[in-house]
């Protein structure tokens, strides 16, 4: 599992380059606060009920949360279940408000 801060993020982003980004949040953490991409709570992709990832198991996953520490077991979960190219971003949505959103 590879990692990217949130200006790296933002740079990419901001540069027009398409990148997939999965929120494993809660629904309501992601109410309050998302960067947008699809929203697979970590609960699901416990169960492996990840139907709406399977189109993306060899294409880079951007995948957050809160603080880095559920989209980190979710890149580990999903890469036993054959996902390739995974990216956790580091310190989650903390980080990126706290960062980026200023």
């Amino acid at each position: 599992m590879q990692t990217i801060t949130p200006e790296e993020l933002k740079k990419r982003l901001d540069s027009g380059e398409t990148v997939t980004l999965v929120d494993v949040r809660e629904p309501h953490e992601r109410e309050e606060f998302n960067i947008g991409g699809i929203h697979v709570p970590l609960g699901d992709i416990r169960a492996m009920q990840v139907d709406e990832l399977e189109d993306y198991k060899d294409k880079e996953l951007i995948v957050y949360c809160r603080s880095g520490n559920r989209s980190g077991q979710a890149c580990m979960v999903l890469e036993t279940m054959g996902f390739t190219n995974l990216v956790n971003l580091t310190g989650g949505m903390l980080a990126w408000q706290e960062k980026i959103s200023q």
